[in-house]
């Protein structure tokens, strides 16, 4: 009994030897993170409750965010639920949208190109037409990436747009459902008017843009193109291990 009773002290003791090491070397950390933090609290409370003018604490917030992040590299960034449906697309090529591009042309919110098939185009709206309103707010004068988040959502939700016709001046309502909308990485390659050139536009890099590439590549080749203009303009980046890939299919191993 006495050596159990021994036993089991030392195995306690052996448990807790990690724990106490563990705790030491972190010790510092930790407590220079909990202080900063109960300051950042203070100060983000009091701001909200006693500042001489109104605040609007998710906007606070955000800003305290940004430029703590601001302060490490350009790829550190942080995304609010809002821009999720941004991240999404930049990262899978997916998201929840009306399924159309628009564009700004002379201070006008016009769509450029509905994509065949979902709920822009089922709802009847062409490229040409004018969009002025989102869910009952007034659009008019407003740039295209300031409305992204009011187009996008998730997929199956509602969404009233009001329409201005190409050619008609009298807006009409309609209602549509957010669709799941998947763009590819890779929308168009061919061969260049020399016939021995193949060119392939890559618009970011997506989930399995890698094997996109390759397969245009491999058709490419088919095609006796001796040259290749991969066309990055407007890339939107994303994942890196997909931007790897893509560079391994040009650059043997262990060259720089």
């Amino acid at each position: 009994m006495i050596f159990k009773s021994k036993t089991r002290k030392w195995i306690a003791i052996l448990s807790l030897a990690p724990i106490l090491l563990f705790t030491l070397a972190y010790t510092p950390d930790y407590f220079e993170i909990s202080k900063n933090l109960d300051i950042f609290n203070s100060v983000y409370r009091e701001l909200n409750v006693a500042y001489v003018d109104g605040t609007k604490p998710g906007q606070l917030m955000k800003t305290g965010i940004d430029a703590m992040l601001n302060s490490l590299d350009p790829y550190t960034v942080y995304y609010t639920e809002n821009d999720i449906e941004d991240f999404r697309f930049m990262t899978t090529g997916e998201y929840g949208g009306i399924g159309a591009t628009v564009n700004d042309i002379n201070g006008k919110i016009i769509i450029a190109d509905p994509y065949e098939g979902f709920a822009a185009y089922k709802a009847g709206i062409r490229g040409g037409d004018q969009i002025v309103g989102v869910n009952g707010i007034n659009v008019e004068g407003k740039r295209s990436d300031q409305i992204s988040n009011l187009l996008k959502g998730q997929a199956g939700t509602p969404i009233k747009l009001k329409i201005i016709k190409a050619g008609q001046s009298t807006p009409v309502e309609l209602s549509l459902n957010r669709e799941e909308i998947k763009s590819k990485a890779v929308p168009y390659s061919g061969v260049l008017s020399n016939g021995e050139t193949g060119y392939i536009k890559l618009v970011a890099f997506t989930e399995n843009c890698g094997n996109e590439v390759k397969s245009a590549l491999v058709d490419l080749k088919t095609k006796n193109c001796k040259n290749l203009v991969l066309d990055l303009r407007g890339n939107l980046g994303g994942l890196l291990h997909e931007a790897v890939n893509i560079v391994n299919l040009f650059v043997e191993r262990g060259q720089e």
